[in-house]
């Protein structure tokens, strides 16, 4: 499709933990990444508000191996804390997402220009992303490069066990994405075959839980740079 993207994304390390606990304590990553943190790192090659990004799947290339490390995190009350925090170590995964416009955000539709974004997309996706790519936490960093999605040998191809990942965190519902002033979380049940998962859209995500009371930023044609003067900007057409 013109606005489907497939990429690949690796570290050293990564830690997909639960967002209740990132505020403290040990931490301890996810088994593999969750719809929100893949959307992030696509988020981090380009990023627009006039488009939401789709994550379809994700292939696991590599085994799933966890270490544990001590940390010294910052205390912000004074003294000095030890904790663990437990890694995903050596992670690769394939990519296969796709954007669309915000119906949302009437005030961004002079942005909405399928064949720029694509190209600008494209053209971040090879330069490695125009922002850093942080795999869950800032201290574990990343790598992206164009790909095809399926190529390649994965470490479960021939794996024929279903494996259930229990109930993770898919996502969350922000205000200038849905149309209501609320920020909520998405959680569904995972489950891997061959290394593949496929990811259900948001919309139908059955396990829905307000956090609290948010409206949306506002934007217009003097606060963003459209994508097609962007474009020009990158040197392209």
């Amino acid at each position: 499709m013109r606005n489907e993207v497939q990429f690949e994304v690796f570290g050293d390390y990564a830690l997909f933990t639960d967002p209740l606990t990132k505020i403290g304590g040990e931490k301890l990553s996810y088994s593999v990444p969750t719809y929100q943190a893949i959307k992030g790192i696509l988020e981090s090659v380009y990023w627009k508000p006039t488009i939401m990004y789709i994550i379809d799947e994700l292939r696991v290339m590599k085994p799933i191996q966890m270490e544990s490390k001590g940390v010294r995190p910052i205390d912000y009350g004074g003294g000095n804390t030890l904790a663990n925090y437990t890694y995903l170590k050596d992670v690769h995964y394939q990519v296969k997402a796709h954007f669309v416009f915000n119906e949302h955000r009437p005030d961004l539709a002079f942005d909405r220009n399928e064949g720029k974004h694509y190209s600008i997309l494209q053209r971040s996706l090879k330069a490695g992303g125009r922002r850093d790519i942080f795999l869950g936490a800032r201290e574990c960093q990343g790598y992206v490069q164009p790909c095809e999605f399926g190529s390649g040998a994965g470490y479960y191809d021939t794996d024929e066990r279903t494996h259930y990942l229990g109930t993770m965190v898919h996502g969350f519902n922000y205000p200038d994405e849905t149309g209501r002033n609320e920020l909520s979380v998405r959680l569904w049940s995972v489950e891997m075959n061959k290394g593949y998962i496929r990811f259900p859209k948001p919309e139908e995500c059955s396990i829905v839980r307000s956090v609290r009371e948010m409206e949306p930023k506002s934007f217009h044609s003097d606060s963003i740079e459209s994508a097609e003067q962007l474009l020009r900007n990158l040197g392209g057409e």
